[in-house]
């Protein structure tokens, strides 16, 4: 099993929600819709949607939305909430490497580490980000818009030392942290090991153009402060904004 997939299932879909970035999700569907330029009717995809809170916003702003996550229980918590809403989203139970659709999409998202970055114990860290980018390349309308964002490899270097290193909380070599994180059992708790992918703006921008996704701005992409800004050294995020490219 994934290890992430085990976390979110285990005991985070419920905390999700409480957490201090998911308090500004008015603002960022606002921020969405003022980026990606749809008309209403257009159909977005949500990579890694999570519990829906931007899909679900995005919904009830026109939009056709249909959502993608790797955990179940994350999904049962967008489900209820797209009804508590009368949001129309139809979600799917998918690691984001592996999601297949005969559909094409005007537009798509990927926020949050909700997929990018995320890597199970056997993942390549560079293969299974690429998986995801052209998985949803191939799914995107030529020119469609890709609003991704990913965790700050800048702070992560800046916030390990070698210490670190030595004792593989985190690879210089692959800007991959590795950290354990607690899930509840039925048989009491666990611990499971986890771990995460950062990127550097060029590191980003080169991976993006790889699978065919031109890079139009990459910008500090925190939580609750998206505002088209230059990337700050120690916030959390990136933001990519970019489209698809002409090539086949």
């Amino acid at each position: 099993m994934n290890e992430w997939k085990e976390f979110f299932n285990g005991i985070y879909a419920p905390r999700y929600e409480k957490e201090v970035f998911t308090k500004n999700t008015s603002r960022e569907v606002e921020f969405l819709v003022d980026e990606l330029r749809l008309p209403k009717g257009a159909t977005i995809l949500d990579v890694g949607c999570g519990t829906g809170r931007h899909s679900i916003g995005l919904a009830l702003r026109g939009y056709k939305m249909i959502g993608v996550d790797i955990s179940q229980d994350m999904l049962n918590i967008a489900q209820e909430a797209a009804r508590r809403h009368q949001a129309d989203v139809e979600l799917i139970c998918s690691d984001a490497q592996n999601f297949v659709t005969k559909r094409t999409f005007d537009g798509a998202i990927c926020l949050c580490e909700g997929a990018f970055g995320l890597l199970g114990s056997t993942d390549d860290p560079f293969e299974h980000d690429v998986r995801i980018l052209e998985n949803v390349c191939r799914v995107l309308k030529k020119g469609a818009k890709f609003v991704l964002t990913c965790t700050n490899g800048m702070r992560n270097l800046r916030m390990y030392n070698d210490a670190d290193v030595t004792r593989d909380k985190y690879n210089v070599l692959t800007m991959v942290e590795t950290s354990e994180m607690e899930i509840e059992t039925g048989e009491g708790t666990k611990k499971i090991t986890v771990r995460e992918r950062g990127y550097t703006p060029p590191e980003l921008r080169r991976i993006l153009q790889m699978a065919n996704l031109e890079v139009e701005h990459i910008y500090g992409g925190t939580a609750g402060s998206w505002n088209r800004q230059t990337p700050k050294l120690d916030e959390y995020e990136l933001m990519a904004i970019c489209r698809k490219g002409s090539a086949t």
